[in-house]
């Protein structure tokens, strides 16, 4: 099973890896239900250096950050650290169910043939659609992706209401004054859709979001939030 270690503390972490109980470390780079929440690049790397120095896993949990969602086609890829283990889902599908675990060198070996079979496993329909999700997740993509989010950052700091800003590419986490849920049910009947974690509203806007719709809903967003 597994046992949590405070997000950014390096000591907290390494008092698991130091006992005899510990075979790998998972990251989630940017916490989406935890309140988006991006874990400093000076942690990850140590985490990473850590686990690499006592001979375990590094295993990546990229269900949410990953294809494209950061700005990069995985959130690891902007801490310059290679995982042993990442697990994806979501966006991998583009609507379709599907999930897929990828490993390195490391472990390529430890499954054996038909070891992780699952009786809806490797659906033909859902792994095509994934296939071409990957496709369309270029250079173009992730860094429309990263400006965009650059501008999200940019009018909401310091925005009327708005008391931080957190997370990474298109995984944005907005602290506001007013209570997120109720941020998030004036939006809704403004016609923009976003959710709450912890205290937080998030955005997660879809990676191909328009110019004139992003404008608008940050727009509409950012009037809520000052009312």
């Amino acid at each position: 099973g597994f046992v949590y270690a405070e997000a950014n503390n390096f000591d907290d972490v390494k008092k698991f890896v130091d006992t005899d109980k510990c075979i790998a470390v998972m990251m989630e780079l940017v916490q989406g239900e935890g309140g988006v929440c991006k874990l400093d690049e000076d942690f990850v790397k140590s985490v990473a250096a850590l686990v690499k120095e006592k001979d375990m896993l590094l295993i990546i949990d990229e269900v949410q950050t990953g294809n494209g969602r950061t700005g990069e086609l995985y959130a690891y890829m902007h801490y310059g650290i290679q995982p042993d283990v990442v697990t994806t889902a979501k966006g991998l599908g583009g609507g379709l169910p599907i999930g897929a675990t990828m490993l390195g060198e490391k472990v390529e070996n430890v499954l054996t043939f038909g070891s992780h079979g699952s009786t809806f496993g490797g659906n033909p329909v859902s792994c095509a659609g994934a296939c071409n999700i990957i496709k369309r997740i270029d250079d173009k993509l992730l860094s429309e992706v990263k400006e965009k989010s650059a501008y999200i950052f940019s009018e909401l700091e310091g925005a009327k209401g708005v008391k931080s800003v957190s997370g990474l590419g298109f995984m944005i986490g907005v602290e506001t004054e007013k209570p997120a849920k109720e941020v998030a049910n004036a939006c809704i009947e403004k016609g923009v859709l976003v959710l709450t974690a912890k205290t937080k509203v998030r955005l997660l806007p879809s990676l191909n979001i328009d110019w004139d719709d992003l404008k608008k809903a940050i727009q509409i967003l950012k009037e809520v939030i000052a009312e």
